[in-house]
């Protein structure tokens, strides 16, 4: 387990519509504007023309967006007095706030602000398109539909107005963008231990099978290979997600032992292999004597420098990627068998200043493996991609004949930080679990 610290201190373009098409994304919608009090304008009725894009559209459960709403025609006009002569609105006085409609897997709304820029405008021109943004963190999977919401064009020349702008009736808002969020990939954390590595045949060994769902139907056996031996027992896993059984080997074909919970063995649902040897008992004919050496098993461990993780300072305001490495942990598999092992991580979200949080699958690893030289196992490292509570895979081996060696993981890992997330210092805990 480490501590990981990180100190605080754009989006991707649509295609490229064809010439005469409306880019991907663009809606039109009838809308009511109020100009403020102080302008004497009547109300402007018309359409708006809007464009909403995210910068991910698959992203998984915990992942931050970031989405980009434009008004690119708007029937509001400049609160300026209707007769005053060569009155302008000058550069660089408004500032646009929005909001965008979620619906669909999940809803809500999103705030979204724009920058106070724009060129100078005169009395009864059209105003100048807008450019707003935000984030929103995704909380459910599946298909998220995001609309254009209100959005008020704020002025402050000579004094402060708003000029407020809805659709005209709430079904009105066409959906500009859509994106399709996955669950995280989850860590199997199911294994079986052995209280003994062998025994003659009918010999009842000791299981516990562990990391399973509590109260799960829990399924213990024998293996061959990849195939089941006659070899099997049941029980319920208890409030610990543990189940301790006496499973008798019988059939001198058991070479491992497996847990599962369901129909059938899966990579989902069910432990990895325990090596397990069944002595021959038959006896010695007259004159012989048979000999008999035992290699015993030996453990599956690592280890770790116990240092905390010190990620890379990121800008107050623009947000970004701070990078770092989890430090080397060895990992010594000295049980032989046929049995691999998975080495899984998890991580807390990040708690900062007032409690402040960044979710923990901001978090991104890429790992790296590499077994020492003899090692019967080839090490493969898990896949680049989010960390989060849920936890990911950051190295394994495959179960084989015979497995074994000394195996050295690694990897880098970047917390991907949201713009204008207040400074100080944000702390999680990562948890390595070897099984």
């Amino acid at each position: 387990m480490a501590v990981l610290a990180a100190t605080t201190g754009g989006a991707l373009s649509a295609p490229a519509a064809a010439e005469g098409e409306a880019p991907p994304g663009q809606v039109e919608f009838p809308t009511h504007c109020l100009p403020p009090q102080e302008a004497g304008l009547p109300p402007a009725d018309g359409p708006t023309t809007a464009r909403i894009t995210v910068d991910d559209p698959a992203p998984q459960v915990g992942d931050t967006v970031t989405v980009t709403y434009q008004v690119l025609r708007t029937p509001a006009v400049p609160p300026l007095e209707p007769n005053a002569a060569g009155g302008e609105l000058p550069a660089d006085v408004l500032t646009p706030t929005g909001r965008i409609v979620l619906a669909g897997a999940q809803g809500g709304e999103v705030t979204v602000v724009g920058a106070k820029r724009n060129d100078p405008v005169r009395a009864g021109e059209p105003l100048p398109p807008v450019t707003m943004t935000g984030t929103f963190t995704v909380t459910a999977p599946g298909e998220i539909t995001l609309a254009p919401g209100s959005y008020t064009l704020h002025t402050s020349h000579l004094l402060d107005l708003d000029t407020t702008c809805t659709a005209a009736a709430p079904s009105a808002t066409p959906v500009s963008a859509r994106l399709t969020a996955t669950e995280l990939p989850t860590a199997n954390l199911r294994s079986v231990f052995l209280a003994a590595a062998h025994g003659k045949p009918g010999a009842k060994v000791k299981v516990t099978a562990a990391g399973f769902p509590p109260g799960a139907a829990v399924t213990v056996a024998g293996r061959a290979g990849a195939a089941e031996t006659a070899d099997r027992v049941s029980a319920t896993a208890d409030e610990r997600g543990t189940a301790l059984v006496e499973l008798p080997v019988t059939d001198k074909a058991t070479t491992a032992v497996i847990a599962y919970e369901g129909p059938a063995w899966s990579a989902t649902r069910g432990s990895g292999p325990a090596a397990y040897t069944v002595i021959d008992a038959t006896p010695a004919t007259a004159g012989t004597r048979k000999v008999t050496a035992t290699v015993e098993p030996g453990a599956l461990g690592m280890t770790q420098a116990d240092e905390d993780i010190t990620l890379g300072a990121v800008p107050y305001g623009d947000g970004g990627a701070a990078p770092g490495r989890i430090g080397t942990v060895t990992v010594t598999d000295a049980r032989g068998g046929p049995a691999g092992w998975s080495l899984t991580g998890k991580v807390t979200d990040f708690t900062g200043p007032g409690g402040v949080r960044i979710p923990g699958a901001s978090l991104s690893w890429t790992p790296a493996c590499v077994a020492a030289a003899g090692s019967p196992s080839a090490c493969t490292p898990g896949s680049a991609g989010a960390v989060g509570p849920e936890g990911a895979l950051l190295a394994s081996t495959a179960d084989a004949p015979l497995v074994g060696g000394t195996f050295t993981v690694d990897a880098t890992v970047t917390l991907r930080v949201p713009p204008y997330t207040p400074p100080g210092a944000y702390t999680a805990v990562l948890t390595l679990t070897l099984s």
